[in-house]
């Protein structure tokens, strides 16, 4: 199936649009694509008429031109005609919206639409969806505009079965300064689930890390899906629910999936090019990571840091996730001693935390990362930065950013995320060092980047 007129359309009719109610969704998809995104936009509604002097048309045939993508926003019962109208017009892909099917107790409804659409070879993401999300293309979310919080542009790719759920890590994506190339909610994905959008992101350009939420796979389509996962050459993050019986009744009465067993399916994924996040925070900070770096590292961790106790917290977090802090050699410590201000040389602590004090300034922070940078001993370099320390200035992300290109070895960040702090967060970010506003989400970032397997 080709499945570009869905993310790259020119063309979009919104089918179920209402002459008189401004907040049914159908209006919001439409006014937001008609006044955003570079698409030609089309209202249909069987009664005909006109909406803020724009025409509604009758039907998907009565549109002077060709659709690339049709959202389907009208009564379940509704959509096998309306599908079948847009065969016949010559519709290039569908979002069907609309509620009802196999999550309501009517899988024969959901049948016949994937009919329909299998027999005229027209993809379709849903039913029971938001739809999808391309920064600068599309957006068939029906959220209002004024309410949505969108991520800039950038390589992650995140699939849901949930809509909520997606929204939600928009929020947090763009919280945290992560970049998003596409945003898919699938729902009850009939027709096109996980496997088939993984086929179509792995030969994405604009995407280099994809994501899922996952609620349960129909029979057989997890296995396949996994072994999907480990021939793809770019890193896959799968955050799951149903792991619990409870959580298995609410998976089933939401998108009518079957969770399955867990823990063959946690095995499975540990087993094969998969990562698996536990919660909405590892699932944002594997994809800053991920989308940072493209290769994957070893686990020994280098940390540098202002303040002994969170040298300490970091150091403990590592082995929580896995993660080694060796002790730095005694010729390795030399070199980074040798190196420091005059001021702190006999007080820092260079064991690994290398603990450079209150009193290190910005030179001292280069200095120990050049010498972490150069040595075979560390594969992942952990800054934990306190930028109210007297001696550091909001250039300090600009020139260990440099230092981290200088020797090709990941850096990552820990600084406190508040507007304060913008520049020096941003001479990172603008660099490609990913940041985290916590000690464990820097540590869970190096634990993606440890986890990733070679392509």
């Amino acid at each position: 199936m080709d499945l570009k007129p869905l993310f790259e359309p020119q063309t979009m009719a919104v089918i179920g649009i209402s002459a008189t109610n401004d907040r049914h969704p159908a209006n919001v998809i439409y006014a937001k694509n008609k006044n955003r995104y570079p698409v030609e936009v089309y209202g249909v509604n069987p009664r005909g008429g006109a909406w803020h002097g724009e025409t509604i048309y009758a039907g998907v045939a009565d549109i002077p031109e060709k659709i690339d993508l049709a959202v389907i926003a009208t009564r379940a019962e509704l959509v096998p005609q309306v599908l079948t109208d847009c065969v016949r017009a010559g519709v290039k892909s569908a979002a069907i919206i609309s509620g009802g099917f196999a999550e309501g107790g009517r899988p024969d409804l959901q049948e016949r639409i994937v009919g329909i659409a299998r027999e005229a070879d027209l993809p379709f993401i849903g039913p029971n969806c938001l739809g999808l999300y391309v920064p600068a293309k599309v957006d068939t979310f029906f959220l209002p505009i004024e309410r949505m919080i969108k991520p800039e542009p950038g390589g992650v790719s995140f699939v849901s079965q949930s809509g909520g759920i997606l929204v939600d890590q928009m929020i947090k994506f763009t919280g945290q300064g992560v970049g998003m190339a596409k945003a898919v909610s699938v729902g009850n994905k009939a027709l096109i689930g996980e496997k088939e959008m993984l086929a179509w992101l792995a030969q994405d350009p604009a995407t280099k890390v994809i994501a899922f939420y996952v609620e349960g796979f129909g029979p057989g389509q997890g296995r396949e899906f996994v072994a999907a996962a480990d021939a793809c050459p770019k890193p896959v993050v799968i955050m799951k629910s149903g792991k619990t019986a409870a959580g298995n009744r609410a998976v089933s009465s939401h998108t009518a999936s079957l969770a399955g067993d867990y823990a063959s399916f946690a095995a499975a994924m540990a087993q094969h090019n998969i990562i698996e996040a536990a919660d909405e925070r590892e699932l944002v900070s594997f994809c800053e990571a991920l989308s940072a770096y493209e290769r994957g590292i070893g686990r020994n961790i280098g940390i540098i840091t202002g303040s002994g106790g969170h040298g300490a917290m970091a150091a403990d977090a590592c082995v929580v996730a896995g993660l080694s802090t060796p002790a730095l050699s005694g010729e390795l410590q030399a070199q980074i001693k040798s190196a420091l201000s005059e001021s702190i040389r006999s007080i820092a602590s260079l064991a690994n935390p290398a603990d450079l004090t209150g009193s290190g300034v910005d030179e001292d922070f280069v200095a120990c990362a050049k010498a972490m940078g150069a040595s075979a001993e560390i594969d992942c370099v952990l800054v934990l930065l306190l930028p109210y320390l007297p001696g550091i200035t909001l250039d300090i992300g600009v020139k260990l950013s440099s230092v981290s290109r200088q020797f090709k070895k990941p850096f990552i960040a820990y600084v406190p995320q508040v507007e304060k702090y913008t520049m020096l967060i941003e001479g990172f970010e603008l660099n490609g060092i990913p940041v985290s506003s916590s000690i464990e989400g820097a540590v869970l970032m190096a634990k993606a980047l440890a986890g990733r397997q070679p392509c």
